[in-house]
């Protein structure tokens, strides 16, 4: 299994994650928690491989802003909205969304030139993920709070993800990600005292999707995603994420009973046609070769 479809498939189990694991903390307490272990974990790791950490406080700080965006903002804005009622569906489609909103940023920001066939893929992606998620469309019953959120917190990873292209794609993995992650944690923490009661319910289930979302998503999903965004243009990178919904669907079929729709089989097929098509000539897209700030 090649780098980009390990992703996804690492990426999509995130939804699953937090569906086990928020009926047993509040969605910042949560976090907090995830986070802080996570920057743990990478800071022992870094201490012991003797890894390089930033130079200067500006590299830091950009880091650090990357850290707020894609796992404050972005994974906030999830937890937070489908606490509030964003069914899996509705958050799984709203996150299919991100290719686009990347693809409007990239030119400004980049740089990259997003070519008619390009364009052509992200509109049959979009329509992909559309049929993909249309059963939980007919049945909306998320608040308009959670969906704000998760509309939000995809503005954050597209964001994030140009943010980390532009001025982090050279950083350190290790210490990095370890800047990074204590950075939403505090973020998460402020939240959490602020609005929060801060009670767990320390079951097996919450352990379990805690220790997951550590390990495989934290740890696994986001290395390979900082590794991709190192290597391809931000557009091919975020076309990634028109496989989340499906891919997400195919894992909760046999886990949580949930069948799957023809207008699901033909949505699937047309998010990969519209990845084919994003992907089809690197040619196509421009990249900004610029060295991190």
């Amino acid at each position: 299994m090649g780098a980009p479809a390990l992703f996804v498939v690492l990426w999509s189990t995130g939804f699953i994650g937090a569906k086990m694991g928020l009926p047993h903390a509040e969605p910042a307490t949560f976090l907090a928690i995830r986070f802080l272990a996570v920057a743990t974990i990478l800071a022992v790791v870094a201490w012991i491989t003797k890894a390089s950490w930033p130079d200067n406080h500006k590299e830091k700080a950009h880091i650090a802003a990357v850290g707020l965006l894609v796992h404050g903002i972005y994974l906030g804005g999830i937890f937070g909205g489908i606490s509030l009622g964003v069914t899996a569906g509705d958050s799984a489609l709203i996150v299919g969304m991100q290719p686009v909103l990347t693809a409007v940023l990239v030119g400004p920001i980049l740089g990259e030139i997003v070519r008619a066939r390009q364009w052509t893929g992200f509109v049959i992606g979009t329509v992909g993920v559309t049929l993909v998620s249309w059963r939980y469309i007919d049945d909306l019953d998320s608040t308009l709070t959670g969906v704000a959120l998760c509309v939000v917190a995809v503005m954050g990873m597209s964001l994030g993800a140009i943010y980390q292209k532009r001025y982090c794609a050279q950083m350190n993995l290790l210490t990095g990600s370890c800047i990074q992650f204590l950075a939403a944690a505090l973020f998460m923490v402020l939240i959490a005292g602020a609005l929060e009661e801060g009670q767990i319910d320390w079951t097996g289930e919450f352990i379990f999707a805690l220790g997951w979302l550590v390990v495989v998503l934290s740890l696994g999903a986001m290395t390979l995603l900082w590794l991709l965004v190192r290597a391809q243009a931000a557009t091919q990178v975020a076309s990634l994420f028109f496989l989340v919904p499906p891919v997400t669907a195919l894992i909760a079929w046999p886990l949580f009973g949930e069948t799957l729709t023809i207008k699901s089989v033909i949505g699937m097929g047309l998010v990969v046609l519209g990845i084919l098509l994003v992907k089809h000539d690197r040619s196509d897209t421009g990249r900004d070769e610029a060295e991190p700030a």
